[in-house]
């Protein structure tokens, strides 16, 4: 798959999910005007927030894809770090607040009873359809591009599904029950998936943001194609670093110090060209040695592995 290809359905995962949250806050907020629910009020919280995240997205995705420049010779890609580390401190604040809410409203007594319930839980049923359409055009664009901001952003939509389903709970049980606590209840249970959701982005994102490395499998997976690659003779200093979508890669290889340039060369290039086929998210920047020269004592790698 091209770079172009992969932008253009990166890009259309995040149009889609904007378009998803800016239907269901339109919906929510009508809905939370006819019935008075917390657990709709989370709910549209939540989808609000989805449409900053999916916008920051789009933006990111935008942004990161443009080529390397002189004032940014590895490219653009932080930028889709930077985004999700700013998202997921406002995630954080809004579940505090409807935490907040939610006590506060319990602390209070028995709530009144939630008003037209039954829109209520159209607008709830018309959210989760949302979802599981957007969510699955999602999962396909990341099994074609591998991109972590669209992972991210369905991994955000999938625990959205829980605090919809929670909201029509709620709303049965007001309609049938009479139990107002129940709304509560849930907005807790809300936040708190929030909270974790927007930990779980916001670690992310600093990880890469210093630089992390990439995860031990594709680290693994680099070493056994070096080690097994045609007249790669060994291998040394390794590293890795990730920068939003992309895993940049650095690696020793040894070569026969007596092939010309150019068959060495050859080598290089098409060791690159594996590894990028086996992990189509990497750049990879590859450095030839003569197999058998001791690395200086400045010289940081590591000692050569066979």
């Amino acid at each position: 798959m091209t770079d172009k290809t992969s932008l253009k359905l990166n890009l259309s995962a995040g149009l889609l999910s904007s378009s998803v949250a800016f239907i269901l806050v339109l919906a929510k907020l009508w809905a939370l005007g006819a019935t008075s629910s917390l657990a709709i009020a989370a709910s549209l919280a939540d989808s609000a927030l989805d449409l900053m995240v999916s916008l920051g997205g789009l933006a990111a995705i935008a942004y990161a894809a443009r080529p390397p420049d002189e004032d940014h010779a590895f490219g653009h890609s932080s930028a889709e770090d930077l985004a999700a580390l700013g998202q997921s401190i406002v995630i954080l604040a809004s579940a505090a607040l409807i935490a907040w809410g939610a006590i506060s409203r319990l602390v209070a007594g028995p709530p009144g009873p939630i008003e037209q319930e039954g829109w209520g839980m159209a607008v709830m049923v018309l959210s989760i359809v949302l979802t599981v359409a957007l969510v699955a055009w999602q999962r396909w664009v990341i099994r074609k591009t591998g991109n972590r901001v669209v992972t991210a952003d369905s991994l955000h939509y999938l625990g959205d599904l829980i605090p919809s389903i929670g909201a029509i709970l709620a709303l049965l049980a007001s309609k049938w029950f009479g139990m107002g606590q129940v709304d509560s209840v849930v907005a807790l249970g809300a936040a708190a998936m929030l909270a974790v959701g927007a930990t779980r982005i916001g670690k992310g994102a600093w990880d890469a943001l210093m630089d992390r490395s990439a995860e031990p499998d594709m680290v693994a997976g680099i070493e056994k194609i070096a080690g097994n690659f045609p007249g790669v003779r060994g291998y040394h200093d390794l590293k890795t670093r990730t920068a939003g979508s992309v895993v940049f890669v650095n690696l020793h290889i040894e070569l026969d110090g007596d092939q010309t340039l150019d068959a060495a060369h050859a080598i290089g290039a098409a060791l690159r060209r594996d590894i990028i086929a086996a992990y189509p998210q990497t750049d990879v920047m590859i450095h030839k040695d003569p197999v058998g020269v001791e690395p200086h004592p400045d010289d940081p790698g590591k000692a050569p592995r066979h």
